[in-house]
């Protein structure tokens, strides 16, 4: 403490009378952030028209059908509860099983992407393989699925499978990057080879972060089951797009309660578990 009270004191003497101005930084990286800004402003102006930003007071008109939807809406009818219930555990098995063949195939995808495991020509391609998963929707991939196995909740497995896996695949990837690398080359100088360098030194240090991506994926999953009922694909989804066509808003509003109670269920679960592994 002592020395640190003298080095205060020592700087106070040195610096005493003159003006100390704050760093100042290059003209460069200034001129990038307001190009950046000013870029993101004059996007934001350009959309405005297209995207129909200034009919927003439209939601203050027809304020009778509103306030109509609204009381309605408010009052759910649980009349039927026992389908909504199974409906919606048809839905969390969609998004299990769904999470579960994106993990499987979201591992190998990990490795075969992480630069610092896989050669470059190989570590190119699976890049944009994966980009290709995660850009295309898990609607459109649930729709392609439909025309190959029918409807029903298969469809809605893959198309989720693909789709998870192209963001995990990433996910897994990036982590592998991250890893410290004096376990592997301590794995390396025993005479090991590739495999047991990936077994020993690299999945013990991604495993932790593996598992909380993939809870944190079939939370996500759980809801995207939801939207793919649009479709055909079954679950719960299916069951409140047709109260909403009918115009059944009491039926609609406890849909979504079982909905919100589950998804909050599956949230809690997750993280606990992801409490005890990181």
């Amino acid at each position: 403490m002592a020395s640190e009270d003298k080095n205060a004191k020592g700087f106070y003497a040195e610096n005493k009378g003159r003006v100390l101005t704050p760093p100042t930084r290059p003209f460069s990286d200034k001129m990038f952030d307001y190009i950046l800004w000013g870029g993101i402003i004059l996007l934001l102006v350009v959309s405005f028209a297209p995207t129909e930003i200034f009919k927003v007071t439209k939601l203050f008109e027809n304020s009778e059908n509103m306030s109509n939807f609204i009381s309605r809406f408010l009052h759910p009818d649980f009349s039927d509860w026992k389908n909504y219930v199974r409906d919606m555990w048809l839905t969390i098995q969609i998004a299990l099983w769904g999470t579960f063949f994106a993990v499987v195939m979201a591992i190998p995808l990990g490795f075969m992407c992480a630069s610092n495991v896989s050669p470059q020509w190989l570590v190119l391609p699976m890049r944009r393989l994966m980009d290709f998963l995660r850009s295309v929707d898990g609607l459109v991939m649930g729709t392609v699925f439909l025309v190959a196995v029918g409807l029903g909740p298969l469809a809605g497995v893959l198309a989720l499978a693909l789709n998870t896996a192209g963001v995990l695949g990433k996910l897994f990837s990036e982590a592998v990057e991250a890893t410290d690398s004096r376990p592997v080359e301590g794995v390396r100088a025993t005479g090991a080879t590739k495999l047991h360098e990936i077994k020993w030194g690299v999945l013990p240090q991604v495993a932790p972060l593996w598992t909380s991506f993939s809870l944190y994926r079939f939370e996500s999953n759980a809801r995207s089951a939801t939207v793919l009922g649009l479709i055909g694909a079954g679950g719960i989804g299916q069951t409140l797009f047709e109260s909403i066509n009918a115009f059944k808003y009491e039926e609609t509003s406890a849909i979504v309660v079982v909905l919100v109670i589950a998804v909050s269920l599956i949230d809690l679960l997750s993280q606990a578990m992801r409490s005890r592994l990181l």
